[in-house]
This record gives structure tokens, sequence and C-alpha cells, in this order.
């Protein structure tokens, strides 16, 4: 009986490091519609359910392949919400452009979404090149965490005979472990102070960077690169986009499991 009694927490930890990763997806920030065909208001762009070029729906399945189960929060981001979620993703915030209302991140969201990291949480943030992504208040955030998406345009792509105008050559990256050659187009750079390190660079350039906060991680990249228009084999063979999709997808899983074992070593 005691044998079992010391193993019991051995167990529960077991158990917790192999329950099932809750993957959110922000349709707050990010809330553009357009009418579908029976003239319904829908809402689009980066969102799992869609399969055009314009959705995650291939990021997705690669977050359940790898044992995550993924969800949409069409609410702003609470405490409350948030403890639904391991990992939460905020892609290109609106603009005025994109939404009649858009609802930009607040110092109130500033402090909801980083004390939720700090408790432990994995955040992904993807932004965009300046024209297609609301920067200034998305960078409030992102300053927490010792990052700030730059209000510049870096590898411009004019049509599909210049695919190597957004190639990144991938060796040895703590993240992108599969992947060899990438595409990202129309992307904005980042700016990074500590905590943050870079994981990807062009040159001197950030391009990918990396945030350890309180017991937490941040994942930030100037833009929403691993929607299907560039992961469903609509790039030259050589490109691996698809193979990056399933790449993030375990980083992110695996820098939950491992935070949520820590922190369930650090209560016993």
């Amino acid at each position: 009986m005691k044998r079992l009694i010391c193993l019991l927490p051995t167990l529960f930890l077991m158990f917790s490091a192999h329950a099932q990763t809750r993957v959110v997806l922000d349709s707050w920030f990010n809330d553009e519609h357009m009418k579908d065909a029976s003239g319904k208001l829908v809402s689009y762009h980066y969102k799992w359910e869609e399969t055009d070029n314009n959705g995650f729906s291939i990021f997705g399945e690669a977050f359940k392949r790898n044992g995550a189960q993924i969800s949409t929060l069409y609410d702003e981001p609470t405490e409350k919400n948030l403890k639904q979620a391991d990992v939460y993703i905020i892609v290109d915030p609106d603009t005025k452009k994109e939404s009649p209302d858009p609802k930009y991140v607040m110092p109130k969201d500033v402090k909801v979404i980083s004390d939720w990291v700090k408790d432990g949480g994995v955040l992904l943030m993807m932004a965009n090149d300046s024209t297609n992504v609301e920067l200034p208040h998305f960078n409030t955030l992102a300053a927490k965490f010792g990052i700030h998406f730059n209000n510049d345009l870096l590898n411009h792509v004019i049509d599909d005979k210049h695919f190597l105008q957004g190639a990144f050559m991938i060796i040895d990256n703590p993240i992108l472990k599969t992947a060899k050659k990438i595409f990202m187009k129309d992307i904005c750079s980042l700016k990074l102070g500590d905590p943050a390190y870079a994981v990807l660079l062009d040159g001197e350039t950030n391009i990918m960077a990396v945030a350890p906060y309180g017991k937490g991680v941040v994942m930030a990249v100037g833009d929403p690169w691993l929607y299907n228009e560039y992961t469903n084999g609509r790039l030259p063979k050589d490109y691996q986009n698809d193979k990056a999709a399933d790449d993030v997808a375990k980083w992110l899983i695996g820098e939950s499991e491992s935070r949520k074992v820590r922190k369930s070593e650090s209560k016993n």
C-alpha cells in the first residue's frame, strides 16, 4: 500500500504530461467577415475550418495529428477563457480596413495574456507586413516579452515566378527540425530585447523569436506564413512549409507539456 501511495504523484505527473494539449486560436483580435454563397456573414481568414487558401485547416491538422485538440475563442481573452487554453495563438490583428469594429489589444488584454503566459501558458504571436496588420496595439503585448514587430516589409514576392524571393534555408533550427527550405513573403522583422532571442535570422535581421516568460514561453514571427496557400503544395516541391507546420505544432505542444510537468512538480 505504501508503495502504491508513493507511486501516485508520479502517475499523476505522467497523466498530466500526456493529457491532450488544448490549442486555442484567437478570433477576437482577428475577426474578419465575408458573405458566403447564401449571403450569410461568416468569419474567415486564418481559421481552422477554412479549407481554401486563406485558412489554417492544414496547420490545425498538424496539431491534431500530434495529439492536440483545437478550438477557437471568439470572445475576448479573459482569465476565465484562457483557462481553457494550453497554447493560445493570435494571428494578424485587424485594422480598420479589415473590420468595421476592430478589437485592439488593450492594457487589460496585455495583463491577462501576460499573466497567463507567466503561469505556464504557451503563446504564438503571428503578425504580418505593416500594411496588413494592426501593429501599434499588438506591440504593447509583444513588448512584455522583449519583442517588437517592426514597421517594415521584407521578402516582397512579385509573382509565382519569383518564389526564391521568399525563401529561407533552414540549418540546425531548434523549432524547424525537419523543414529544410521554407517560404515566407511580405513579412515584418523583429526587434528583440530581454528575455527574447532569435531562432531564425536573415543575415542579422530577426525573423522568428522565442521569449521565456515566467513559467511559460512566447514564440513570435512577422507573418501568418503557415496558412493553406503555402502549405498545400502550391509551392515548388523543394519548399517544405507543410513540414514546418508540423514542426511548429510539435514544438508548441512539447513546450506546453514540459511546462505542465514542471508546474505540477513544483506543487508536490
